[in-house]
């Protein structure tokens, strides 16, 4: 089974690279595939002429890694975001991954599809913002289904977010087992 996960997170040693960690090893190794945003190169779309629209080979930032990561979400058999919760919404690279999936997608129809109907779990380091992230993610599953997510609540656990310490706390490394328990 191939399994793909991202943390979306910008911090090298924060929640979210502790989380990817935690669902490794709850996971295992075996046929999964770790992309972490902070070791990523991906542009945003613009300053460039479209050319994506018409071919997506011909988009100037081809060659960075936002196709990579959205060739193997959806050629993922199953497939495990996690994203830390920015002003109330997912973070940028969030938004840039979806963004730039318009072009690895384009005249690509079976991949979107595929992309759609690979099961997919959401973590999400968060104490607001629940609505708008349900909002977000429901663009990635099936039409008609409703992403399945957990929400990591970092006071939760007498922990602060900004200190990257979350999943020292035992009581949160199980709530993510039991949460990928079904997989």
């Amino acid at each position: 089974m191939k399994m793909c996960v991202i943390s979306f997170s910008s911090r090298a040693d924060g929640n979210c690279a502790a989380i990817a960690d935690c669902v490794q090893e709850a996971l295992g190794a075996e046929g999964l595939t770790r992309f972490d945003f902070s070791g990523l190169s991906v542009h945003g779309c613009g300053a460039c002429h479209c050319e994506c629209f018409r071919q997506r080979e011909a988009c100037p930032y081809f060659a960075d890694d936002a196709f990579r990561l959205n060739e193997a979400a959806a050629l993922a058999d199953r497939a495990v975001f996690i994203v830390p919760n920015y002003c109330d919404f997912p973070c940028s690279n969030f938004f840039l991954f979806n963004e730039r999936s318009q072009c690895c997608f384009n005249g690509h129809a079976e991949l979107a599809d595929r992309y759609l109907a690979v099961p997919k779990k959401f973590i999400v380091v968060s104490n607001t913002g629940r609505e708008n992230f349900l909002a977000a993610f429901r663009d990635h599953v099936l039409p008609g289904t409703e992403p399945d997510v957990c929400f990591l609540r970092a006071a939760a656990y007498h922990r602060i977010s900004l200190d990257g310490d979350l999943m020292t706390c035992e009581p949160a490394r199980a709530a993510v087992r039991e949460f990928l328990r079904d997989w």
